[in-house]
């Protein structure tokens, strides 16, 4: 069955959105590959929380099956696998005990709000 879906910015502990283009070392006016990890990592909590929220606690989730995150990148950066690995850590961290989960990620040149990363989640959930 379907369940809730939703996404939500990436936004640090005070409530910033996390903005910016993720850029190659030292390029001007872009984030870096570090703070888009950082910005993705934040994905990865708001997943976690959006799930608690839903479900009163985390016990009944089974399998994160997928995350699928996008990239705000300047053209010429081509890590986006490495940023991404901020929102997989966290999942991984949170879930130590449950079955590794597949993952893609990709850049785009924009996102809504101008947000550095936008994660997406495929959770199973055990019936109670």
């Amino acid at each position: 069955p379907a369940g809730p879906t939703g996404q939500l910015p990436a936004m640090d502990a005070d409530g910033t959105l996390v903005t910016g283009t993720v850029g190659p070392a030292g390029q001007e006016g872009c984030i870096t590959l570090e703070e888009g990890y950082q910005s993705a990592r934040w994905c990865g909590l708001n997943i976690v929380a959006t799930i608690k929220g839903e479900l009163g606690d985390l016990d009944r989730v089974e399998k994160v099956v997928k995350l699928f995150g996008i990239v705000n990148s300047h053209v010429d950066f081509k890590e986006q696998h490495l940023v991404m690995n901020g929102a997989s850590d966290l999942i991984c961290e949170v879930f130590p005990d449950l079955p590794k989960h597949a993952r893609s990620a990709i850049g785009t040149n924009t996102l809504p709000l101008g947000v550095a990363t936008e994660v997406e989640a495929i959770v199973r959930i055990r019936s109670d």
